[in-house]
């Protein structure tokens, strides 16, 4: 652009601006790729990938949120799309694989219309509509289940961990059944008739060695420590234990202090007044009645010896989280200093014992009450076994959390999508205009989902979604695919395949959202990158010349 001959700079030099159809073509094609690596995850079916970052560590997974975790995205495009996946998977922590596969699935079409010259924005009604109208229709195909039926809860844990490493056998009916137990144990109950439960009160440490099927829960806290001294008990029953974020050593003077010593008596002295005050307080610990001691901080080597002398066992520089979640298995309350503690401040456990798991030893504190705070322990022979066990584990922690939350669960295997695709274009054709096309492109792209499963199973995915159409279309609204077989099945809550609503909600949400999001860009503007030389000048005033010494 030019004004009487003189060039206007707007912009930085090596500012690269991309505009109109152009910018939202490349940033379509940029998330539409990142849609296609997760495609083949999904589902029992689904395959896993290999992921190796800059240090050559290797993760192994078929979890979307690892996947685009690990992935070292560089479109910002592509970045959006990674962002779905968190934000799905820090929501309701399952079903990340399918919103991205969706959100592709929504660019793909949208991009199919705007071939068309359809606007963006008349897309974006179209689309906004779609959304809000798939919520409602989600709401009425939803099923009502009672939030602590330990069969239907088992049900929904096994769909979703059916697509995982360990789904299908033995072990993952282990692990339903752990992870239900858990989850019931820790569950408050709510005023509305739901529960609620934060994952985080179930801890899951990972021990390597063992089998997979040694992996058990502990109705109480592992710590991953041993007991600070060999003069204490290795075994204390009918534990009353001090929780302590306060150090059991001499406080050191905050200001820099000198000490000048004329005599050797007086650094006798001065020692014996160390060992006096550790011993007071070792003794205020035992005239509340502890016999077992948790320290977030150190213990001295001086205090180690009283409170062996006193039969106390003794752990130290414990994590706060394990703290807390100590602090709500065995009733206690932490203390910030020794003088403060009560004998009611004390929790209980019926065993606090160091036991050997594999190489190390492990402190074990089982038998509380009413523990609000559980842990499974997982085995296995190797850590890319075991974090892959870890991410099930999370998984149906967080879909159990879901259905207690909201007591609702829908049929899997691509039923709620067949129906929500055959509801949204009768919803279509009663909106009309130029909206109906984009209403219709939303139902198209929904039904991406069982032509996956379906492609996954081995079978014809149109055959199969023709079938499927017909069943819907005769009124049988939870026929579905059954992945293992291939075969299409007309109920598939009766085949005990569901899902929770709430995260078939947040799926189609955050990925629309998404789809909308990227549709609204017609202009990129990329900054040139920062040059070396101009990087050093910002974080240390000059660059030194290559011969310099400084």
């Amino acid at each position: 652009m030019a004004m009487y001959g003189i060039p206007v700079l707007v912009l930085k030099e090596g500012t690269r601006r991309t505009i109109g159809r152009e910018a939202l073509r490349g940033n379509i094609a940029a998330a539409r790729a990142l849609a296609e690596v997760l495609r083949t995850s999904l589902g029992p079916r689904g395959l896993d990938k290999m992921l190796v970052d800059s240090f050559g560590d290797v993760t192994v997974t078929n979890d979307g949120a690892t996947i685009v975790k690990e992935m070292e995205v560089q479109h910002p495009a592509a970045k959006l799309l990674v962002e779905v996946a968190k934000a799905q998977d820090a929501e309701v922590g399952d079903g990340t694989t399918s919103a991205v596969v969706l959100a592709g699935a929504f660019l793909a079409k949208a991009e199919e219309l705007l071939d068309q010259n359809i606007h963006p924005s008349i897309i974006i009604e179209g689309y906004t509509k779609a959304l809000r109208e798939s919520l409602k229709i989600l709401g009425d195909i939803a099923v009502k289940v009672e939030p602590t039926d330990k069969e239907a809860l088992k049900k929904v844990v096994m769909t979703t961990i059916s697509s995982k490493y360990i789904g299908g056998n033995v072990i993952s009916n282990k692990l339903a059944d752990m992870t239900i137990e858990a989850a019931l144990t820790v569950a408050e109950p709510k005023e509305n008739g739901s529960y609620d439960f934060r994952t985080d009160d179930v801890k899951i440490e990972k021990k390597k060695g063992g089998n997979v099927i040694d992996t058990q829960l502990i109705k109480g806290i592992v710590i991953d420590k041993e007991v600070v001294h060999p003069g204490m008990p290795r075994r204390v029953e009918d534990a009353k234990i001090a929780l302590l974020d306060a150090a059991l050593e001499v406080e050191k003077p905050e200001i820099t202090a000198k000490i000048n010593i004329t005599s050797p008596e007086l650094i006798k002295a001065f020692l014996d007044e160390e060992a006096n005050l550790l011993k007071e307080m070792v003794e205020k610990i035992a005239s509340t009645g502890a016999n077992v001691v948790i320290c977030q901080k150190g213990i001295d080597e001086v205090a180690q010896h009283f409170l062996a002398k006193k039969g106390i066992m003794a752990v130290r520089r414990v994590k706060r989280s394990d703290l807390e979640k100590l602090e709500r298995a065995s009733g206690g309350k932490i203390v910030s200093s020794v003088r403060d503690l009560k004998p009611e401040d004390l929790g209980y456990a019926k065993l606090v014992e160091e036991r050997r798991i594999g190489n190390d030893k492990m402190v074990f504190i089982e038998g509380c009450k009413n523990p609000k705070a559980v842990t499974i322990l997982i085995r296995g022979a190797n850590d890319m076994v075991m974090d892959e066990i870890e991410r099930s584990l999370k998984d149906a922690l967080n879909v159990l959390r879901n259905v207690m939350r909201v007591p609702k669960i829908v049929p899997g295997g691509g039923a709620v999508e067949i129906e929500l695709a055959m509801k949204l274009r009768e919803f279509a054709a009663k909106v009309g205009g130029k909206e109906q096309l984009a209403i219709e492109a939303f139902a198209q792209a929904i039904e991406e989902i069982p032509l996956i499963l379906a492609e996954s199973s081995g079978k014809d995915p149109l055959e199969t979604l023709m079938k499927l159409r017909q069943l819907h279309s005769e009124g049988k609204k939870y026929a579905g695919i059954d992945v293992v077989t291939g075969e299409v099945r007309e109920n598939m809550i009766e085949y005990n395949v569901i899902e929770p609503l709430l995260v078939k909600e947040s799926m189609v949400k955050t990925a629309a959202e998404a789809a909308i999001t990227i549709m609204k860009i017609d202009d990129i503007i990329s900054a040139s990158p920062v040059k070396k030389e101009e990087k050093g000048k910002k974080e240390g005033g000059e660059t030194p010349s290559p011969g310099s010494f400084e």
